[in-house]
């Protein structure tokens, strides 16, 4: 790829190579619409002769993403040829609007959300702490992706406050208590957004899985372990999870990850046949870095994750299940072999047994009011550049 006509930062992860989807506005309560980071900037596609320019006015990218694959492929050619070639790229330079001047809003309509337990080691490190006299997997973790099925209407736009949830938990040794949750929690994941719907009744192959997913943002599912552990038998995650899910503002098309495609680690046993991606895999060499009030606490290896994104959405729709525009499903938080690969408190502090020591002195099992989490991630892009993903970002506040 060409480079850019624009000065942009030799540090950037949003370069021509990138071209993320988000909604902005200018204004309080002014008009939203879809645009591009670029450097330090967004680019205003409502006003550009581009593709779908009508799905580009929308205050959603709902609209775009309904268009398919190869309506995005020819906004994507469009764009790239807009912002690298220098007998046209004046026709963008007029509609740059600095990053700093612009609001940035939920980028999608929320249609349904399921999140995974796919790491391999994120589920062993918590089998270890809470089965310690059993095998640290259940017997179906490594034949099917394990998840459960979120609230919609609870995913939010990074910056949006995470206000400490009240429930039931039950302290050592005595009957349940109702009160503000005492071990909340990060989980540093991946999210992967559905453009194009399925019909009910028809699961969607392993290999089709870029004919339906748009794009790739960054999620931090916030748990409440007390309430968690309480509730969970037997149907799994409620209002320990359904609080608030929130998600970075930038989309990153699948056409911007060609060069961060890898093979997933051996799956042992084999995969029943719905799910073997031999043929089109599709792990991904993502780094999370993980940040508890400005100071990195762990940097997450996606490419080690047992199951990947397109065994996740063929599980999902194997039992007839349909797709939606606007459908997010996360991969469950990312962690390595490592300690400083973790990507929950719940790991890093071992179940608060091991409390986190920070640069100032102070320690950390579980969040406190005050705290503020933050998530990026960042992929090799074409010719050693990074693809960047932008920043979930959480202030934690008291309960009310």
């Amino acid at each position: 790829m060409s480079a850019s006509c624009f000065d942009l930062p030799p540090d950037t992860g949003f370069g021509p190579e990138n071209l993320p989807y988000g909604v902005f506005s200018t204004e309080p309560g002014g008009r939203r619409r879809v645009g591009v980071a670029l450097g330090d900037w967004v680019i205003d596609l409502s006003r550009l002769d581009v593709p779908a320019v009508d799905a580009l006015a929308a205050p959603s990218l709902n609209p775009l993403m309904a268009r398919g694959p190869r309506t995005w492929a020819a906004l994507r050619a469009r764009l790239e040829r807009l912002v690298c070639d220098p007998e046209i790229c004046d026709a963008v330079g007029a509609h740059l609007i600095p990053l700093d001047r612009v609001t940035l809003h939920l980028p999608f309509e929320v249609a349904d959300y399921v999140d995974f337990y796919s790491s391999q080691h994120h589920a062993e490190n918590l089998g270890r702490m809470f089965r310690p006299d059993s095998a640290a997997l259940t017997p179906n973790w490594k034949h099917l992706p394990i998840g459960y099925h979120g609230r919609a209407g609870t995913v939010a736009v990074s910056g949006t406050p995470v206000i400490r949830p009240s429930g039931q938990r039950q302290p050592a040794g005595g009957g349940p208590v109702f009160g503000p949750s005492q071990r909340l929690d990060l989980e540093a994941e991946v999210g992967f957004v559905v453009g194009v719907g399925s019909q009910q009744g028809t699961p969607v192959r392993v290999g089709d899985f870029a004919a339906h997913v748009f794009g790739v943002c960054l999620v931090n599912d916030w748990s409440a372990r007390d309430l968690q552990s309480w509730e969970y038998v037997p149907l799994g995650p409620f209002l320990g999870k359904s609080f608030l899910t929130s998600v970075s503002p930038w989309v990153v098309p699948l056409d911007a990850l060609g060069s961060a495609r890898l093979t997933p680690p051996a799956r042992d046993p084999q995969p029943l046949p719905y799910l073997r991606d031999d043929a089109e895999p599709w792990g991904l060499d993502l780094t999370l870095e993980v940040r508890l009030n400005g100071e990195l606490l762990s940097c997450p290896p996606f490419r080690e994750m047992y199951w990947t994104p397109a065994q996740q959405l063929a599980h999902l729709t194997v039992n007839g299940a349909s797709l939606r525009t606007g459908d997010l499903f996360a991969s469950g938080t990312v962690s390595g072999a490592r300690r400083d690969q973790r990507g929950s408190l719940i790991e890093l502090s071992w179940g608060g047994t091991e409390p986190i020591r920070l640069a100032d002195g102070t320690t950390r099992t579980f969040l406190e009011d005050g705290d503020v989490v933050t998530l990026t991630a960042s992929a090799p892009g074409p010719d050693g550049t990074r693809i960047g993903f932008g920043e979930v970002t959480g202030a934690v506040r008291s309960a009310p």
